[in-house]
């Protein structure tokens, strides 16, 4: 994408179609102005490798807000701080590997889940993305995670490795996939499927037994807040995709391809499916199964996957740099496949 390009050229007439909307409260975590203190400190000493147009554009996205407005219910900044570093981090190693091949992807992903599941215990020698992994499962057993949550939350930063390796298939051939491919690597690679599971740590959730997040109701309310956010993240981020011919995993350009349709009559099929999803999500909120002694406290818990869902939107809505005309972090790894 051309940084020259105007704003008008950008923006496409996009900025007047309609937007998400969610009957969520805002909130953000009172420690969140710590937390993108430590971020910035640990740009500057963890990725040396990007280059400081790169590490400044960074910062200025505090990523470690999305942790901070979706889960803003977390106890302290001990707690805050891995679900922040998966946040930040995974979309940094998103950026710079943009252009890595799907083998180049599975590389990665193998590493970084032998880090993060103790397989490999010794701490890299070498500053960056997986030394973050590495401290990343530190902090969860600094803040006294239990067990069986951090293996759910790793589980899901498995299956979000998984779809940035899928969607490079279609990003280095340079096609768009059908919608229904389409859909199963976006619930992934919204990355909002970690984010429920932490939800979890809020509160009194912790207490949930296994057969409460792992219910087929919450599962689906799970899959929902994935696919909320993964749309609502095409739809802001579709001025730039727009103008980079290989970001073809976006929903817009998937409907567009799929129905012959113009952008702007994709973009408003790709709002109704988000209000669809949002639809069902409400629904399914109003209509919990019994749950018996724990019902009112799982209404509450479904009540904050909205509010992690509207804070990760709010994040977008705030950040007035990552999206914008020559505000995005092009990849910079210069794929050996």
């Amino acid at each position: 994408m051309k940084t020259t390009i105007s704003n008008d050229e950008f923006y496409a007439g996009l900025q007047q179609l309609p937007k998400p909307q969610y009957p969520f409260p805002d909130f953000i975590h009172p420690d969140f102005q710590q937390q993108r203190q430590e971020y910035y400190d640990w740009i500057d000493k963890e990725y040396i490798f990007h280059s400081k147009e790169s590490r400044e554009k960074h910062k200025k996205h505090n990523l470690v807000d999305i942790a901070s407005r979706g889960c803003p219910f977390l106890k302290n900044i001990e707690e805050l701080r891995p679900l922040a570093s998966y946040a930040a981090n995974g979309a940094m190693m998103d950026d710079y590997w943009d252009r890595c091949s799907s083998k180049e992807m599975d590389e990665i992903c193998n590493r970084t889940m032998a880090l993060l599941n103790g397989d490999d215990s010794n701490e890299p020698t070498d500053n960056g993305i997986s030394h973050q992994f590495w401290i990343l499962r530190q902090d969860c057993l600094q803040c006294e995670m239990p067990e069986r949550l951090y293996k759910k939350f790793i589980k899901t930063i498995h299956d979000v490795l998984i779809g940035y390796s899928y969607e490079r298939v279609y990003y280095r051939t340079n096609t768009i996939p059908p919608l229904a491919v389409f859909l199963i690597i976006r619930e992934a690679t919204s990355g909002a499927h970690p984010f429920c599971q932490y939800v979890a740590m809020q509160k009194e959730y912790r207490q949930f037994p296994d057969e409460i997040l792992e219910h087929p109701h919450i599962k689906r309310l799970h899959t929902l807040c994935a696919l909320m956010i993964g749309i609502h993240n095409d739809i802001i981020s579709l001025p730039k995709e727009l103008h980079r011919e290989e970001d073809t995993m976006n929903l817009v350009k998937v409907l567009q391809q799929e129905h012959k349709i113009s952008t702007k009559d994709a973009y408003m099929m790709a709002l109704e499916l988000h209000d669809n999803y949002l639809k069902e999500f409400l629904i399914l909120q109003q209509y919990l199964p019994p749950f018996d002694k724990w019902q009112d406290m799982v209404y509450n818990y479904v009540q904050d996957l909205g509010i992690m869902v509207a804070g990760v939107y709010a994040w977008h809505t705030n950040d007035t740099t990552r999206y914008v005309n020559g505000g995005y972090v092009d990849g910079e790894y210069i794929s050996q496949d």
